[in-house]
């Protein structure tokens, strides 16, 4: 188990504390909520940065690194959608493909092949974590002006929650389309599967 994967999975288990402190209605915990994903967002660049420079990249690897970024974007969109930040419809579509594409790594891994993930797909996770971002520092904003006893028209406005579902809508087609893109490019592993 080298730093790399430590770092992998470190995501994977600050994913569910990020969305208990998030789903708390305390500043406090909201702020510690923003940092504990920062931290964790940050962990994905670290270990990769990490395996290529020492030279350790791994299957191992390949295949938690992705699944760990899956798990800390969907619990964010999970905790975006129980606040009434984001549609459901586009969440659902998100976390199906997500998981999807983890099940089709895990075929892959069961014939002893690692499927990297491919440019589109990175430009996936650039956009999913900038949308998360977005809704989380907005949000963050709210909470603290909120208790500081801001009476202001901003929050309220309908403007930022249209320019938070373009965002989202644009996230939810370029996700749906990598996904469909992997399911392509690996059609003979699923091919092979059902046989």
């Amino acid at each position: 188990m080298n730093t790399p994967n430590k770092l992998t999975l470190s995501r994977i288990i600050l994913s569910p504390i990020f969305m208990v402190f998030f789903l708390m209605e305390n500043v406090y915990c909201r702020v510690l909520s923003l940092i504990i994903f920062i931290f964790a967002a940050l962990t994905d660049l670290w270990d990769g940065h990490l395996a290529r420079k020492y030279g350790i990249v791994t299957s191992f690897g390949k295949f938690m690194d992705p699944l760990a970024d899956k798990i800390l974007t969907s619990t964010a969109f999970v905790s975006f959608l129980a606040l009434g930040y984001v549609k459901a419809w586009m969440i659902m579509l998100i976390i199906i493909r997500e998981f999807s594409i983890t099940g089709l790594r895990s075929l892959a891994a069961y014939r002893g092949e690692v499927i990297s993930p491919t440019m589109s797909a990175k430009l996936k996770t650039v956009l999913q974590m900038t949308t998360i971002a977005a809704i989380l520092l907005y949000i963050n904003a709210k909470t603290i002006m909120e208790a500081t006893g801001y009476t202001g028209t901003f929050f309220e406005s309908t403007l930022v929650i249209q320019i938070f579902d373009w965002m989202m809508l644009v996230t939810t087609v370029v996700t749906v389309l990598t996904g469909i893109d992997y399911l392509i490019k690996n059609a003979s592993i699923i091919k092979a599967v059902l046989k």
